[in-house]
């Protein structure tokens, strides 16, 4: 009877334990299949948390690459505690994506917008070479096209008159004194008058009051500087003199420039270089220029002329091509296009997005360990979207892909 006690308290201790240790196993199994759940890789997006995705993948708010989500136990078991104690100004702890630099050639090309304006060196100045009044005037307008001989005013001077005088008393009273006579007819020319008008005097032996003034050269009269901005090209301002136009009954003084012509056979391209680009331009370098009247057909030219200062109004570089204007007869103040191919260069690039600008110095965040370290290097010229590296980093070193990205806002990044 005891025994048969004994036994039943027996059973029921062990069907207790047994029942026990089944519960404990299949808490114990939904725990970790749980845990296991969690564990599963989940993406989500830096800037939209909301999006989370379980492969990995774009944003479809913004574009940007889904990074995959770190539990935090996986944070505390990845990062050690040196990692997370490292000043946030110098080291930044996390998991990012990266990219390295390249060891490559890089081609570039860039177009520059312009505009076709006169080019000052070709341009002459009509000047009074005697004192007088504009008696009658045969130019009206500013940029009036006038031609090779063609009359521009008629002068009456009184010194000129007396000159006049003078050669007809000589030919007249002395005309074996052929040296006198010689000196001046010379100072006649001098003066303005042409042979045909000289040989008029001859014939007739009678003064003209009136001497009519003839074109030099081929051109258009240049007008007032706000005129001549009118082109559309800032440039003009200093290349063009302000010189208003005379009316009849105006006087004129010996050496003052009556008229200024310009030649719209010789032209300059003046085009602007943006930033960056402005020294990986040469002079000689080949550009093709195209306009909306020869965009079939682009012109050939070399670039003749790099200004080095910066133009303050547009913030860009300079460049003159010289143009032979004469067959192409292109308006002043047509807008152009060049279109430049840079020479190739070789070196180490890396992509512009992985580097931070800190006034004077670039910067990018080179992978060590668990993060990644604020590091300065040395950058060269800017193509295509990438940046020359010239030291500071080598190809096998593995940066942030996106450096403003690892940025704090409130926080200024120092480097070593």
């Amino acid at each position: 009877m005891i025994m048969n006690k004994y036994l039943k308290y027996s059973l029921l201790v062990i069907g207790v334990l047994f029942v026990g240790f089944g519960v404990y196993y299949f808490v114990e199994k939904s725990k970790n299949e749980t845990t296991h759940l969690h564990e599963t890789a989940i993406y989500t997006c830096p800037m939209h948390p909301e999006i989370i995705r379980d492969e990995p993948g774009s944003c479809p708010i913004c574009g940007m690459a889904l990074v995959k989500k770190v539990s935090e136990k996986q944070a505390e078991e990845s990062y050690s505690v040196e990692d997370l104690l490292q000043p946030a100004d110098r080291f930044v702890a996390g998991n990012f994506q990266t990219t390295t630099a390249k060891d490559t050639v890089i081609s570039s090309e860039v177009d520059l917008p312009g505009t076709l304006t006169y080019d000052s060196n070709s341009s002459v100045n009509i000047a009074a070479r005697v004192s007088g009044r504009i008696e009658k005037m045969y130019v009206n307008y500013a940029f009036q096209r006038v031609n090779k001989g063609q009359k521009l005013f008629d002068l009456y001077s009184p010194e000129l008159l007396t000159e006049q005088q003078n050669f007809i008393y000589l030919i007249s009273n002395d005309p074996e004194n052929g040296t006198i006579i010689k000196a001046v007819k010379q100072k006649l020319l001098l003066y303005g008058m042409t042979n045909s008008q000289i040989n008029s005097l001859i014939a007739t032996k009678r003064t003209h009051p009136l001497i009519s003034i003839y074109c030099p050269v081929s051109g258009i009269i240049g007008g007032t500087e706000k005129e001549e901005l009118s082109g559309g090209d800032t440039m003009q301002k200093s290349e063009t003199t302000n010189i208003p136009l005379l009316k009849e009954g105006d006087y004129i003084t010996k050496n003052q420039v009556v008229f200024k012509l310009v030649n719209t056979n010789k032209v300059w391209g003046v085009f602007n270089v943006i930033q960056g680009f402005a020294g990986q331009i040469k002079v000689g370098q080949t550009i093709e220029i195209t306009s909306e009247f020869n965009e079939k057909e682009p012109i050939q030219a070399k670039v003749n002329f790099i200004e080095t200062q910066l133009n303050p109004a547009e913030k860009t570089n300079r460049i003159r091509v010289y143009l032979n204007n004469e067959k192409l007869q292109l308006p002043i103040g047509l807008r152009l296009q060049g279109h430049i191919v840079m020479h190739s260069i070789k070196g180490i690039w890396l992509e512009k997005q992985a580097l931070v600008s800190l006034g004077t110095k670039k910067m990018v965040f080179l992978k060590e360990g668990n993060g990644f370290k604020a590091t300065a290097v040395k950058t060269g010229i800017e193509r295509n979207g990438f940046v020359q590296i010239i030291e500071g980093l080598m190809v096998t070193d593995e940066v942030a892909q996106n450096g403003q990205y690892m940025m704090d806002s409130e926080s200024f990044i120092k480097t070593e």
